[in-house]
């Protein structure tokens, strides 16, 4: 198996050293180049194209992100992993958009840092446990927020209407759970596909099913 070329990024060199002190001490590495900028970083990948790039995100000038985003898009083929001192939830966000395969704080394990680096090798995606139930949180909120705004132009009553569309119900049921006319129930249904989009009461359903219509109510 070929060895993993591994780029280290950190405008502090005694963190560069240490990181080539742990991963020298294992045979499938090789530190192929050590950078303190990220225009250097940058320069470096281009030139050296390693597996693995372990990136400090903040950096002198350019910002270790923004080079992440640059390696990712002209060299697709090396991987990042972005270090950081701080789990802070807007560099994470920012990391990731910007392409970054890894993300893990500094204070990891030599032995988780040598288990993340090679994950991201095989191609996988790994965050650090620290971080890990911000992502399914902000994932959760986005999908909440997606949810919501699936019904925003609806009134409040012609959600309560399309929920008993949702289970079946007639326009006669409606108008009789909600204590409205036939015509208005009516008026209320043709609203309804009109602003959703669609064409026929299943259809209507099948959104309100799945965009989980009952929890906004």
């Amino acid at each position: 198996m070929s060895k993993q070329r591994i780029l280290l990024v950190d405008d502090h060199e005694v963190v560069r050293l240490g990181l080539k002190a742990l991963l020298d001490r294992h045979p499938q590495f090789e530190v192929v180049g050590e950078a303190g900028t990220a225009k250097e970083a940058v320069d470096l990948v281009g030139r050296m194209h390693p597996d693995v790039v372990l990136m400090d995100i903040r950096l002198p000038g350019q910002s270790g992100i923004e080079a992440c985003e640059e390696v990712t898009r002209n060299y697709p083929d090396t991987k990042v992993i972005m270090l950081t001192s701080y789990a802070e939830d807007e560099m994470l966000f920012s990391a990731i958009r910007a392409g970054a395969s890894g993300y893990v704080l500094k204070q990891i394990g030599g032995e988780d840092l040598v288990r993340a680096i090679e994950a991201v090798s095989r191609g996988e995606a790994l965050l650090d446990s620290a971080v890990t139930q911000r992502v399914f949180q902000e994932v959760r909120r986005a999908v909440k927020e997606e949810e919501a705004s699936a019904f925003a132009n609806l009134s409040t009553q012609e959600k309560h209407v399309l929920v008993l569309v949702s289970e079946g119900k007639t326009n006669r049921e409606i108008a009789k759970a909600l204590f409205l006319g036939e015509g208005t129930v009516r008026n209320y249904v043709s609203s309804i596909l009109s602003k959703l989009g669609v064409s026929n009461r299943a259809e209507a359903a099948a959104y309100a099913v799945e965009h989980n219509l009952k929890e906004y109510l």
